[in-house]
């Protein structure tokens, strides 16, 4: 969708040894505490919280020492600069989390390989000095003397247990039980500006207070995003998904091609890019790959070609998963360059469990898009992967009427859909009031604006999941 100035964020880890050298820029903390968490696990490895607040003065500059029992070894991270040497991890903060004041905090994470098992770190330090603030983990096995709190995933039947692996079965998107269904879900802003809005706070709200079926996770590929780092954001990518899969979501892998509006520009990029994110997950249930955001300035044959090259990719390593094709016009069906659906229709990409995307913006886009839309889903399988209340800027006014007509018939159509978006960026898409991602609390109305408010409501009305 569309760019923002935010902040860039950055993601990564480090294990040290138990003294942690500080560069010269950063001052001794006078205090600390860590909130420990681990988010799931599973047979030889573990996704982990940790919330770090400052007790002292003010820091500008920061290094969080965490020291491991034995085993343990961080694969990623995210929201801090991460490396690993022996027992010891070193968490150095990034641009947006550099400065923490008397009492502020900042939320990290990591998923790390473990053998024997699994207890907590052993100790904390900030900037050398050791967090004794009243550490809480989720571990009853460690040798520190903390109190006890657990965070686990949400309980009961959710999204993904419930319907498991998915398929396309004619014009819909079918669950394991081979029955229609319709997901609702929320999409990241671009994680290269906006990382800090997705945390275990956030995707626990998206799953138990939103009652969430899908998080859509947008990668951009120009405009400071992958292409500046394919690596590092492979990894941010696929930690997002496992946050998804701890909390019994889907998990939309957008390989988010805005600017050049031509996919074939990054046609090798996409190929290395779904080659790898496709062989670490294809295991998974969660996962759907989105290939092209909004392709446009580019004929629908151009698009067609570019999907028949990079599908036989992921279907190398994932024979089965749903994959979406993005559309002509800015994945308007072609609408919005003067054409329709019957291009598609005439012509349609040559592979197996696809579906074609189509985003709108309801103060923009109207009765004749959801004509096309009507007359389109007797045809192809849509899957609405973006769409937002306002105008097709991500800004302007609200339009809760043209958003309601919207959401009505797609939930006639049981067509799938993805809000834009999950984050407080300054502009009227977002879900979250301005600074709402600074802080730590994501639940409630109080931090929601006038269009989150609306989609919420529309997201966490009860599901209808056939499983007969």
């Amino acid at each position: 969708m569309k760019r923002s100035t935010a902040a860039i964020a950055a993601c990564a880890m480090v294990l040290g040894g138990a003294a942690t050298v500080l560069p010269h820029a950063m001052a001794a903390a006078q205090g600390c505490r860590v909130d420990y968490s681990v988010a799931s696990q599973w047979d030889g490895g573990f996704q982990a919280a940790v919330k770090v607040t400052n007790l002292g003065d003010t820091v500008s500059g920061w290094s969080l020492g965490v020291v491991f029992t034995a085993g343990q070894r961080v694969t990623q991270g995210w929201n801090a600069t991460w490396a690993q040497s022996g027992s010891t991890a070193t968490a150095t903060n990034v641009d947006w989390n550099r400065t923490l004041g008397t009492g502020a905090s900042t939320d990290l994470g990591f998923v790390a390989s473990w053998s024997g098992s699994n207890p907590a770190p052993t100790s904390f330090t900030l900037n050398g000095v050791a967090c004794t603030g009243s550490t809480t983990s989720t571990s009853t096995t460690s040798t520190t003397t903390t109190t006890t709190t657990t965070t686990n995933p949400p309980v009961g039947r959710t999204p993904v247990a419930i319907n498991g692996r998915l398929r396309v079965c004619g014009v819909n998107l079918c669950n394991q039980y081979n029955r229609p269904i319709q997901l609702r879900g929320m999409s990241t802003h671009g994680i290269q500006w906006f990382a800090k809005c997705y945390n275990n706070a956030s995707l626990d709200a998206l799953a138990t207070d939103w009652n969430a079926d899908l998080f859509r996770i947008a990668m951009y590929v120009q405009e400071q995003g992958y292409e500046t780092n394919p690596s590092g954001f492979t990894n941010q990518v696929n930690s997002l998904v496992d946050m998804a899969e701890a909390r019994g979501m889907y998990a939309v892998i957008d390989f988010h091609t805005l600017t050049p509006g031509d996919p074939n520009y990054n046609l090798e990029r996409a190929k290395t890019f779904f080659r790898s994110v496709a062989a670490r997950n294809s295991a998974k249930d969660n996962v759907i790959y989105e290939i092209a955001n909004e392709p446009n300035g580019v004929s629908w044959a151009g698009i067609k070609s570019y999907a028949e090259q990079v599908i036989p990719v992921i279907r190398a390593a994932d024979p089965d998963a749903v994959i979406l094709v993005g559309t002509r016009a800015w994945s308007s069906l072609g609408v919005s360059e003067g054409s329709n659906e019957t291009e598609i229709i005439n012509n349609p990409v040559n592979a197996t469990n696809i579906m074609y995307t189509f985003h709108f913006y309801a103060a923009s886009h109207k009765d004749n898009y959801r004509a096309t839309v009507s007359r389109a889903a007797s045809r192809l399988p849509l899957f609405v992967s973006e769409f937002g209340t306002v105008l097709a800027t991500g800004g302007g006014t609200y339009d809760r009427t043209s958003s309601a007509a919207w959401l009505d018939l797609l939930d006639q159509l049981k067509i799938s859909y993805v809000n834009w978006t999950y984050s407080d960026a300054g502009e009227s898409s977002a879900a979250f009031r301005s600074g709402t991602c600074n802080g730590g609390t994501y639940t409630g109305s109080s931090v929601l604006t006038e269009s989150g408010a609306f989609i919420k409501s529309r997201i966490n009305t009860p599901d209808n999941f056939p499983t007969s």
